[in-house]
């Protein structure tokens, strides 16, 4: 199943946090701070469609985002956020 997003929209999946900090030292889950990086998984028609926004962000891209932004959903046993563009404030390059 695929999720296709509408207008400006941006389907987003996380990547995960590590699990050790540099020095070596394991983090327990209560301690891990929730990820605001994430991989674009699609990106809706009006970016698409839009020479300035597609150049912008792209399928593949790694981002960094709102810490509050988008709605979490889960499809085929995977999460998922959608987010506006505008919550998108950086791409990993």
């Amino acid at each position: 199943m695929n999720i296709k997003p509408l207008g400006d929209r941006v389907v987003i999946k996380m990547i995960e946090a590590e699990e050790k900090t540099k020095s070596g030292i394991v983090l327990p889950s209560s301690a891990k701070e929730q990820p605001q990086m994430a991989e674009v998984m699609a990106v809706g028609p009006d970016i698409t469609n839009d020479e300035k926004k597609k150049e912008q962000i792209k399928v593949g891209d790694k981002v960094i985002f709102s810490k509050y932004a988008g709605t979490e959903v889960k499809l085929d046993g995977v999460e998922y956020t959608i987010i506006k563009l505008n919550d998108v404030l950086a791409v990993i390059e």
